[in-house]
């Protein structure tokens, strides 16, 4: 049985932009593509690549707030808001006969468009059915 988390969340914008004799309205949202967040990307992809029979994809962004990285060569101060440190739990079949470093190289491989992207760090914890967890 997989057990998914999933945020929702939904933006409903309207602009108005009067010019001297043209009146402009963007599209309501129903009619905008939006992006998937960066957890329902990862749930997504790692659900098509892998077929899990448990999937939990946890954001641990704010648990790293007041962390200090470099950003345009001056040191920041990480804040913990988005979604930039992640831990996945996935058990899938196709972990079957895998060492624990290809199982982390096939989920990078997965993920690699979002580890390319905003994606900071990834914690990764695969098993095959009947492999005990942690979790």
């Amino acid at each position: 049985m997989a057990v998914y988390r999933r945020e929702t969340r939904i933006d409903i914008s309207l602009e108005m932009t009067v010019g001297h004799d043209s009146c402009r309205e963007t599209s309501p949202i129903w009619y905008q593509e939006t992006a998937l967040s960066i957890q329902s990307s990862i749930e997504a992809k790692l659900t098509e690549a892998f077929s899990p029979e448990r999937l939990t994809v946890i954001n641990e962004s704010h648990l790293h707030a007041g962390h200090h990285h470099t950003e345009g060569g001056k040191e920041e101060i990480f804040d913990g808001t988005g979604e930039t440190h992640f831990r996945v739990r996935i058990v899938a079949q196709a972990f079957t006969g895998l060492s624990r470093v290809e199982r982390h190289r096939a989920v990078n491989a997965a993920l690699a468009e979002e580890l390319k992207g905003g994606l900071h760090a990834l914690a990764i914890e695969p098993a095959a059915p009947g492999e005990k967890t942690r979790w």
